[in-house]
């Protein structure tokens, strides 16, 4: 019998052996795919050796190294609880910063009760102590609702003559299914979440909806029409900065009657005072254009009544210094950005010291730019006069030095000559705190509608993209003031169609939207 009861023992210890053998090579394989992964992020564009970006243009990559780190840290959990086991030790709970879930959500509370609350001594009950409380992150998938409204109808008994009924409220569908609420849900989950209409009709008919992206699209246009004063208004204000920065981004628009797309542009006009602490608003206002000539920029910047222009060397942008204005001429102020990621190539591609050197050159400027970033104008100014001018003083002298020694014909020479050709739109930010050394925050609001349109892949027709454009505004600047913006399309709709005054328009700009009371409501 002891014999028997050894062999079982040995049997056990095997099986338990061999299950922690598994999982040891489960997290083995684990970490090799995320070895893998990481490594190949190195090697990526934005390697190590790249400029200084920002953590979020790592995203992407690094998505499928936290996938793999998931992986690892599961296998790594089951593998020690197995060795617990093994040895016959009680688990361990595994330490976690689950975060703070925000006040506002519902709670459901659920008590697990053990299997018994008798002492197994044969005291009776047991008391309770206390308890152990979690809050863990759940969600009800694309919950639908029907909202059911009634107007009763009252009458005179007696005369039978007045009869008293609330008034139907507008609504951007006159008669039709959507609420402002459900619309805003549409515009933000495309020009905000960049899904396109027809994977959005996919999702709800998951739901049993059967909606076409055709009903969608006529939805958001109807929207559209109603948002218009506000976006107006937000081109007033944008007219009002004193500087403001300029991009431009590809287009595609489907041709009528072709099978075939033709490029337009989105230029992307931008005014941020966060930089310098100033009380502006932050804003972005796309436009449509059907090219890239310098006419547009020419057409949608009159009545502009800034003195400063921040943009890269895009020679449509010189033609704006040319044009007789009542404040003067516009100020071009070029990027530095566009500067040093022609100097990343150069050293990425050739290994180059200068490059390198220009590079170490630029890093330090940024250093200066990034302990004054927020503070007063007058405070970034005084930084750069002490810290930064001498740094660009002394790197002209050099550059020109390097170029006469280095072959004429070289792209690094070229980049040389681009650099000096643009020096003094360059050094423009040394002489006002306002300015900033880069056009970093247009590109930054550049980038999502590059989203939209590798899923959209193009506008069907040039007032499509009109209104792609409106609309990518409202929800841009509604997330460059930290507003959601569903909860504030949704509301400013039953504002503007209970009638808001034209004068009070002020009052509805993203910026002035109280997302708390939206909330509470």
């Amino acid at each position: 019998m002891e014999a028997a009861d050894l062999a079982r023992e040995n049997a056990l210890l095997k099986a338990r052996l061999a299950e922690v053998e598994a999982t040891l090579a489960e997290t083995q394989e684990a970490n090799r795919r995320l070895q893998d992964i990481l490594h190949a992020a190195q090697r990526e564009k934005f390697g190590k050796r790249s400029e200084k970006l920002s953590p979020e243009q790592f995203n992407l990559p690094l998505e499928d190294a936290e996938f793999a780190q998931g992986v690892l840290e599961a296998a790594q959990e089951k593998a020690e609880a197995a060795m617990q086991r093994a040895r016959g030790e009680t688990s361990r709970k595994p330490k976690r910063n689950r975060g703070h879930l925000p006040p506002h959500l519902p709670r459901v509370e659920r008590v697990i009760e053990p299997a018994s609350t008798l002492c197994p001594c044969g005291c009776g009950e047991m008391a309770n102590i206390g308890e152990d409380v979690s809050e863990r992150l759940d969600v009800i998938p694309a919950q639908f609702r029907v909202l059911v409204t009634r107007r009763p109808k009252y009458a005179c008994r007696r005369c039978s003559q007045a009869v008293a009924q609330a008034h139907a409220p507008e609504h951007v569908v006159p008669g039709g299914l959507p609420t402002e609420l459900f619309i805003a849900w549409i515009i933000v989950s495309k020009f905000g979440d960049h899904l396109p209409f027809y994977r959005q009709a996919e999702i709800f008919k998951r739901q049993g909806i059967d909606l076409d992206r055709g009903t969608l699209g006529n939805w958001v246009g109807r929207a559209c029409f109603h948002l218009m004063p506000v976006i107006n208004h937000m081109r007033t204000h944008l007219r009002g900065a004193d500087r403001i920065f300029v991009d431009e981004t590809r287009a595609p628009v489907l041709e009528p009657g072709l099978k075939r797309t033709k490029s337009g542009f989105f230029w992307a006009v931008v005014t941020d005072d966060r930089g310098h602490g100033g009380a502006g608003p932050p804003i972005v206002l796309f436009h449509y254009a059907p090219g890239r000539g310098k006419a547009h920029p020419l057409k949608f910047l009159a009545g502009y009544r800034g003195r400063f222009l921040q943009c890269d060397a895009y020679q449509s942008y010189n033609a704006m210094t040319e044009i007789a204005r009542d404040n003067g001429p516009w100020q071009l102020v070029y990027c530095w950005t566009h500067v040093r990621r022609r100097f990343v190539k150069r050293f990425e591609s050739d290994g180059s010291p200068i490059a390198e050197e220009m590079l170490r050159q630029i890093a330090l400027i940024y250093q200066i730019e990034k302990s004054v970033r927020g503070k007063e104008a007058t405070m970034r100014l005084a930084a750069r006069r002490e810290h930064s001018a001498p740094i660009i003083a002394a790197l002209k002298p050099w550059l020109e030095a390097q170029l006469s020694r280095i072959p004429q014909k070289s792209q690094l020479a070229e980049d040389i000559r681009y650099t000096l050709a643009h020096w003094p739109g360059l050094i423009r930010f040394l002489g006002d705190g306002m300015l900033e050394p880069d056009t970093n925050p247009v590109e930054n609001q550049i980038r999502p509608i590059a989203l939209t349109r590798k899923n959209a892949l193009f506008a069907g027709n040039e007032v499509g993209a009109e209104n792609w454009a409106m609309l990518a505004s409202l929800v841009a600047t509604c997330k460059m003031s930290d507003v959601n913006p569903v909860d504030y399309i949704a509301a400013t709709l039953h504002a503007i169609l209970d009638g808001h005054p034209q004068n009070g328009i002020e009052d509805l700009m993203p910026w002035r939207f109280n997302q708390q009371s939206s909330l509470a409501a």
